[in-house]
Formats: structure tokens, sequence, C-alpha cells
């Protein structure tokens, strides 16, 4: 089967802190790209997944997942000397902390010669983030290559700026992501993290920065205010859907996954960027990053009304 959408990176088992009993914690699924996997899927894109698992409860717990939500796992090798990632989100008045048990995990120990170079050049898209370079220097030069050997077979490529500097230092991220930037050809930044990386608080001059590299689309992420849209020749601002959000775990990948769908299915960047946002609005009504991930039906439903 031909996939609409490949994505590369490190899937996590959730514990979620729950906000009436801070000794309770939910247990949920997490892991950047492959929410947006998932939320690519939900809204009805072929999506796939390529990483690395332990041989383990928590790895076997994915694999169910992914086969109950159709995202093929079918590229995801399994490391019986390695365990699968784990992370904490805990809540207070500041808003959502991460703690993550992710070092020596087996999606940090993937390689260039793991990468699946047939299924990669017949896909359509292949969507990485920030924290597939990071997690391990074998997982950047994976998630790099992937992106050269798209780009050569003519698949899209889409970046996630997603930096966590607890995983790298902000000189490697620089150099690393800049790589990214020149073989990426849409890219789903957030305020934070694209200022770190360019050293730039303008975002005309960050969307500038960008398309300088080559990028062809940037959908900017910008919470509350909606998504700054910008192509070479247009830029747009394409207003947020208002909810009454109590978690906003995944909320960014739910966007970039609900983007990229919309932009497989058809859409113009714009109504892509549209639906995208209710998507990502919708996945804040409930607790961690997947299980409020909302299916088309419930997205359209709003933007008919919207």
């Amino acid at each position: 089967m031909t996939l609409d959408i490949l994505a590369y990176g490190e899937a996590m088992v959730e514990f979620n802190q729950r906000l009436h009993d801070a000794r309770m914690y939910l247990q949920g699924f997490g892991g950047d790209t492959s929410n947006f996997c998932i939320a690519a899927a939900r809204q009805g894109a072929r999506s796939g997944y390529i990483s690395a698992l332990g041989n383990d409860h928590f790895g076997q717990k994915l694999r169910d997942l992914w086969l109950a939500e159709q995202v093929d796992a079918s590229h995801v090798a399994n490391d019986p000397q390695a365990a699968t990632g784990v992370y904490f989100v805990s809540h207070d008045q500041d808003g959502h902390h991460f703690d993550y048990l992710r070092a020596g995990s087996a999606a940090s120990r993937y390689t260039s010669a793991q990468l699946p170079l047939e299924a990669i050049a017949g896909a359509k898209m292949l969507h990485l983030s920030g924290i597939s370079l990071a997690i391990s220097e074998s997982a950047c030069d994976a998630g790099l290559a992937a992106m050269a050997h798209a780009r050569k077979h003519g698949v899209r490529t889409s970046l996630d700026t997603n930096l966590r500097l607890k995983l790298w230092p902000l000189e490697r991220a620089r150099e690393k992501m800049r790589a990214a930037f020149a073989l990426c050809d849409i890219c789903l930044p957030s305020w934070d993290d694209v200022s770190a990386l360019t050293g730039l608080d303008d975002r005309d001059a960050i969307v500038d920065t960008l398309l300088s590299c080559g990028i062809g689309l940037i959908a900017f992420k910008l919470g509350a205010e909606g998504c700054y849209v910008a192509t070479a020749s247009e830029r747009r601002m394409v207003p947020a859907y208002g909810v009454e959000a109590v978690d906003a775990t995944g909320a960014g990948d739910c966007f970039g996954g609900a983007f990229i769908a919309r932009l497989v299915a058809g859409d113009d960047p714009f109504r892509a960027a549209r639906y995208a946002n209710v998507c990502a609005a919708l996945s804040t009504t409930g607790y961690g990053a997947v299980a409020p991930i909302p299916r088309a039906a419930q997205v359209e439903e709003i933007l008919n009304s919207w």
C-alpha cells in the first residue's frame, strides 16, 4: 500500500497527571511524530511510522495503539537490547511540564542502515521533528538521510521545529536544524523553538529566514493567535478556534498531522490551516496527547458552522 505520510521519530508511553489529584496519573501515549501520525490517520490520511521500540510491554502497547488507529507500523523495528521510552506530564499554575525517561531508548539507537528506503521513496510525504534529530547522533544521521532520500525521489518533506534543549545544546541544534531546513519543503515552527534557533524575534524576519533556506511553505504555529501561513508569494494569518482547554499536550503535533493530511488530500495551505486550527483546539479539551485528537467528522461539523 502506498502511504500518504511516513513519519520518523520516537513514540513513548505517557503518564499524565490529573489536575484534581496530584497522585493520580493517566496512562496514555505520546511522542510528537507518533501523535502526528495518529492525528493524520484520524483525518483520513494513510500514515505510517518509522522507529524502533523495546521488546517490552510498553512497546507492545504502542503497536496495539497503531493497529487500532490504522497507522502502518511495519517499519517499526524491535530492539531487544533497549527499552521503550516513557515520559510524565505534570500540571501547575505555570502550565504543563515534561519529565522523560528516554536515554538509551530503542528509538535513540536507530541508525541510517535501518531506514526503509523503498517505503520512503514511495510515500507522498515524509515528516520529522527536531526531537527526531535530537535524541541521539545516530538517530539524527538517520533522519537527515531519510530527508535526503525523500527529496532525491521527489517525495515532499515536512519538519516540525520541536526544540528540546534537554536533549541537545543550542549550538548543535542550530547546526543540525539548518541542515534539516535545507532538505525541507514544509516547515511547522512554533515561536519559542524557531526564535531560539534563528536568534530572531520578529515573525516576518523568521519567515524570511526560513524561506531563504529553500522551504516552500511555512505554517507558523502561534497558539491562541492561530497560525501564520507563508509562501514566497503570500502571507496570511489564519485565526484560532476558541475552546475551554484543559490540557495542551500534543496540540502542536495534532495541528501538524491535520495540516499535512489536508495538504495531501488537496486543500490549499490556508484552508488546511483553518482545518488544523480547529483540530488542534479540540485536542486540548481532554487529557493526554492522543485520546482527545478529534476525527474528521467532528472537525468538519465545526468548520461548517464556524
